[in-house]
């Protein structure tokens, strides 16, 4: 699979060291920044690597800020995008088998790194379930994406 990854500074240390462990894995991946630990304005990171995933450039993404909640609202404004926070493994499975999360928001400063190691770990091992009850919740959100589109 094709991994977009980005960070601020906070989650700049995580994702140096999770960039080798998912290319590890096998995975390819697109680092969209940052590249040192000094301070950013995270959506300047954020958002590119998003982009990504929603244009079917990247398969999935993995964004990392302190608390992964900035991360993560920046994400979830890119249309197409089922961006997950995600602070155990057990989510990481669920939100992959019940949402279809296409971006997971990782907390760098609130979350130790063998924790965000396996969540990515599960969260990138783990398929969708198909099942119809959830293709119809996710089919629902991106009705909304529509509407909210034409205001």
């Amino acid at each position: 699979m094709r991994i977009a990854i980005s960070s601020d500074h906070g989650g700049f240390e995580h994702k140096q060291l999770l960039i080798e462990a998912i290319k590890a894995m096998g995975h390819t991946v697109e680092d969209f920044g940052v590249y040192a630990d000094e301070s950013v304005d995270y959506p300047d990171f954020i958002y590119p690597a998003a982009k990504s995933v929603a244009s079917n450039s990247n398969d999935l993404g993995i964004i990392i800020c302190g608390t992964g909640i900035g991360a993560s609202i920046v994400a979830n404004k890119v249309r197409g995008i089922r961006c997950a926070l995600v602070t155990s493994v057990e989510v990481a499975q669920l939100t992959r088998e019940h949402n279809d999360s296409n971006v997971l928001a990782l907390a760098g400063r609130t979350t130790d790194y063998e924790t965000n190691l396996a969540i990515v770990k599960a969260w990138l091992e783990t398929p969708f379930s198909e099942g119809d009850r959830h293709k119809q919740r996710i089919q629902k959100i991106s009705d909304i994406e529509v509407k909210e589109d034409r205001k």
